[in-house]
């Protein structure tokens, strides 16, 4: 079957082509009842844009890449649902692509989506990214970068986040509010603006209540369940006492979690346990696992208005935007009213 042109819409209905064309992309020189009659006919005729031609003609693809460390993780998962709900909303495909934690594999994303023309890159970094060469090359091409939840400052791009130093505060504060006065903080290896700010959180919610900072009780590991339950067993055998468990992440939480059941602690009573990000599995342990929401899907979202405010402004703005924590306290830390 032939394929519906532009020429064979404005044929059968005796009119330009042009008038087809701007009719059909709503030019506002084009009246509401011509554009109406263009589409009508676009429809009947069973009219597909040549997108590869349009690209061409304008220089865009209406394609964003959209590169996550891993889509494993609930967090990245609800993140990129956000992204896709504005994104198809303005007429953008998503090319997605996971890292996999891994530096050559990010570098190898990028290299793939400015080799795909991609119109915008929004992406969060990983854990190895420690040097921004791959960054600073989109930068150059002047394509908007927008970064989520782990940013990097020197960049001078869009950005979006939690509050991160909030949401450690409140996680301390609220174990505190529960009595604990030793507070073991999992924390990751690596220098990273969640990690340390969730750290920085922790330190002056301690301080901010009169409590020490004990540096034997900052553990630092991967982003593991594997984390909190080493951590654990090595001070169970130190014989270091603690009595409440903030970790930065949810893996590390569910690690320590199960190795202090299975050594017979109980959970909130001896040690309250608190996670970060509220992923999915964290009611479907026992007991449930409190942890802070960082507004997932409404990160994906603005992630997605940053870059089309990025796309429609020429100006250099870089703008930074802290989503509010959201303590979500639950049985693996409420201990008061416990009998």
């Amino acid at each position: 079957m032939k394929k519906v042109t532009i020429q064979d819409i404005a044929e059968s209905l005796n009119i330009s082509f042009s008038t087809v064309a701007r009719a059909l992309n709503d030019h506002p020189a084009i009246s509401a009842a011509t554009k109406k009659r263009v589409k009508e006919a676009a429809r009947r005729m069973h009219y597909h844009p040549n997108k590869l031609a349009s690209s061409l003609r304008s220089g865009k693809t209406h394609v964003i890449g959209v590169i996550v460390p891993s889509l494993q993780v609930g967090f990245f998962s609800s993140v990129v649902h956000g992204i896709d709900k504005v994104m198809n909303e303005h007429q953008y495909s998503i090319l997605l692509y996971q890292s996999n934690e891994s530096l050559p594999q990010e570098v190898k994303g990028i290299d793939t989506f400015l080799h795909s023309r991609v119109d915008g890159i929004i992406a969060s970094i990983t854990r190895e990214t420690a040097q921004f060469a791959h960054y600073e090359e989109i930068i150059k091409r002047h394509v908007p970068l927008v970064l989520f939840d782990r940013t990097v400052d020197s960049l001078h791009v869009p950005s979006v986040r939690v509050d991160d130093y909030r949401g450690g505060f409140l996680a301390t504060e609220h174990l505190i509010s529960q009595g604990c006065k030793r507070i073991l903080h999992l924390t990751a290896e690596q220098d990273l603006v969640i990690v340390t700010e969730r750290l920085r959180g922790y330190v002056d919610a301690l301080k901010a209540h009169g409590l020490p900072v004990d540096e034997a009780l900052i553990h630092r590991g991967p982003f593991s369940a594997g984390h909190g339950r080493a951590s654990i067993s090595e001070l169970l055998a130190a014989d270091v006492r603690f009595d409440g468990v903030f970790a930065f992440e949810d893996y590390s939480a569910l690690g320590a979690l199960q190795e202090l059941q299975e050594r017979g602690v109980r959970v909130p009573e001896d040690v309250a346990v608190i996670g970060f990000a509220n992923e999915s599995f964290d009611t479907l342990v026992t007991p449930h696992l409190s942890s802070v929401d960082q507004q997932t899907v409404r990160m994906g979202e603005i992630a997605a208005e940053l870059f089309l405010a990025a796309r429609d402004n020429k100006e250099s703005v870089h703008p930074t935007i802290l989503l509010d924590p959201i303590l979500i306290p639950r049985a693996s830390s409420l201990r008061r009213g416990l009998k």
